[in-house]
């Protein structure tokens, strides 16, 4: 297949493109800056201008869409929640547009999700089919809600459309486990709030894999929590990643009041509760080489620990 991918040169972007590759598939990128020196094929897009080369849909089988400013960096003012929110709207509203022209033989777009959008729930175990979180009560639930919206309003124009509810990714490159690692690192680890918020997590290399099972198999439609089998609590975390890094945890709970005065509205990031189920794409057959935290970490610091 000829694969067209947005947000191609982030984080999961970026492992995706390669699994692809490995997988005999051609890759494509979507980028702002198509004259950059790249080992993929380019083609240039200004979601905010409206603007795309016309040759970018006619080369594609299936459209990946990871673009999205990342939520964790900056304060929440109105300007970055605004741009927060238009950076995952004008890609697909432009991709509607040009989809609902003839021309182009896309039969799939897979576009990313977040577990977000089910707000703050404690100890309740989620499902795809779970309520979300009531609108204007959570930003993030209402930015995954219109995210959502926009990319099941293009599998209107015939494309299969799948909706990868993507959880908390690990990897050392990239991503929460990052500054969590280095203050664990330098011995000022320490759980968040009160630590028994439930961190739903999967490792970068299980959800490039299931994505790559999402577009070549069209069983696979609609919403599926992309989450490793066994979410753990933030203390749990924090003490495994600690376990495996032979770091002592020598700081008590950062008090949740300390993290708001901090980040704001931002904290409901690391404050808010996700404890969601990875039953429905075990059902379909995948398999997690990855499915508990310890081995999970123990790929990325293991030999920094022995």
């Amino acid at each position: 297949m000829k694969i067209l991918i947005t947000g191609g040169t982030g984080l999961i972007g970026q492992r995706l493109a390669e699994l692809l590759i490995d997988g005999g598939h051609e890759v494509a990128l979507l980028t702002r800056d198509p004259q950059k020196a790249s080992h993929f094929r380019l083609f240039g897009w200004d979601p905010q201008a409206g603007t795309i080369d016309p040759a970018a849909l006619p080369y594609a089988d299936c459209v990946v869409n990871l673009a999205g400013s990342s939520v964790a960096e900056g304060k929440w003012t109105p300007e970055r929640k605004h741009e927060i929110i238009r950076s995952r709207l004008d890609g697909l509203e432009l991709l509607y547009r040009e989809l609902a022209k003839p021309g182009h033989h896309v039969q799939t777009l897979l576009s990313a999700s977040a577990i977000g959008v089910y707000g703050d729930r404690g100890d309740e175990v989620l499902y795809e089919d779970s309520p979300i979180a009531a609108p204007g009560d959570d930003f993030l639930a209402d930015v995954v809600v219109q995210w959502e919206a926009a990319a099941r309003r293009i599998g209107e124009l015939g494309p299969r459309v799948v909706l990868p509810r993507i959880g908390i990714v690990l990897s050392p490159e990239g991503g929460a486990l990052v500054p969590i690692a280095k203050t664990v690192r330098y011995g000022a680890g320490a759980p968040l709030g009160s630590g028994r918020q439930y961190m739903s997590w999967i490792h970068r290399d299980d959800l490039c894999r299931l994505l790559v099972q999402m577009l070549e198999s069209s069983l696979w439609q609609g919403t599926y929590n992309a989450v490793a089998p066994n979410p753990v609590t933030n203390q749990e975390f924090t003490e495994t990643l600690a376990q495996v890094m032979h770091r002592p945890l020598l700081l008590p709970k950062v008090p949740a009041f300390g993290l708001k005065l901090a980040m704001g509205e931002m904290s409901e990031i690391v404050l808010g509760s996700q404890r969601v189920s990875a039953d429905k794409v075990l059902s379909q057959g995948f398999t997690y080489e990855y499915p508990r935290l310890l081995a999970a970490l123990l790929s990325f610091y293991g030999e920094e620990a022995s």
